[in-house]
């Protein structure tokens, strides 16, 4: 199982990844094909490397299919679903930006339940407006929503909301759901009856990694996208910025959909929309932020994008 290392220098890593319409590959990411297995013979420690792999990928479909994945775990299956993502739509290729997004993501990301999580943020080149995470606190926005942020504050207040998917587990638990279903299921059985019990436990398990991408993009429901709004602007005010900031983005956002519809037609599919979001933030905070609303939005630190 290749293992994709991610880090403050994401851009270097997979810059020059091909890209194409993110949507596009969101469409198709459940149809990714396990490779064809060689039967070319192989060394002792290529065997060693297959046998190793595939007890990972087994602990790893075993934890999916079960009550409990470890942090680690998780981990490992962010990282894969991080790779399909990136490989649709490389990072920007500006290591300040990066640098900078990870520093303002693992501060909010300390405000929180899971502060040992090795988090990763990154923005990623794409002009469609939105922000996905992945388990394990893998969370990327895209170039053309970093473009209607206006400060820090606000940066900080989209990842928090990213952040906070993270912390309840809503995509690991979607995974979970989609693992108990694939052990069950008759048509995934058949297609791999003849296949030995690691290349089946490969293909089972890239298949929920393909289907992670895009349940990452599109299956949360309306209460985990509220719940995750509720969370990023707790995050944001623990974390010294103005708490009003999130609002403040779903404003811009439903300003830019009416100026560029196809911007925001995938955010539209996998989040409710901008008025929705705010009425439930509206009847959730009534005035109990008010007392932080004096929290800093750090305009001339926020690194903008021409």
């Amino acid at each position: 199982m290749k293992r994709i290392a991610l880090g403050l220098l994401l851009a270097t890593t997979f810059g020059s990844a091909h890209a194409m319409k993110l949507g596009d590959f969101l469409d198709a990411v459940s149809k990714l094909k396990q490779p064809a297995v060689s039967n070319s013979p192989q060394n002792d420690t290529a065997q060693t490397a297959d046998t190793n792999s595939n007890s990972q990928q087994q602990l790893l479909l075993t934890a999916l299919q079960g009550s409990h994945v470890s942090d680690a775990q998780e981990d490992e299956i962010g990282r894969q679903i991080a790779g399909n993502l990136l490989g649709a739509a490389p990072l920007v290729k500006n290591d300040a930006l990066q640098r900078y997004v990870n520093m303002v993501g693992r501060w909010v990301s300390l405000q929180g339940e899971r502060p040992n999580l090795a988090w990763h943020f990154g923005v990623i080149d794409t002009d469609d407006i939105n922000a996905f995470s992945a388990p394990g606190g893998y969370i990327f926005v895209t170039k053309g929503l970093y473009r209607t942020l206006q400060n820090e504050a606000e940066l900080a207040g989209v990842l928090g909301h990213e952040i906070g998917h993270v912390l309840k587990r809503h995509h690991l638990k979607l995974l979970q759901k989609s693992a108990q279903v694939a052990l069950i299921g008759q048509a995934l059985g058949s297609a791999m009856a003849k296949q030995g019990d690691g290349d089946r436990t490969a293909a089972i398990l890239q298949n929920l990694i393909g289907n992670g991408a895009e349940i990452v993009a599109r299956s949360l429901d309306k209460d985990a996208e509220y719940e995750a709004d509720r969370i990023g602007m707790v995050l944001t005010a623990r974390a010294g910025y103005d708490p009003y900031a999130l609002p403040a983005v779903l404003q811009e956002i439903g300003h830019a959909s009416q100026l560029n519809q196809s911007q925001t037609a995938l955010l539209f599919k996998t989040h409710p929309l901008p008025d929705d979001r705010l009425d439930h933030l509206s009847q959730a905070a009534g005035d109990r932020m008010d007392a932080y609303a004096d929290g800093k939005s750090l305009d001339n630190r926020f690194i903008k994008l021409p």
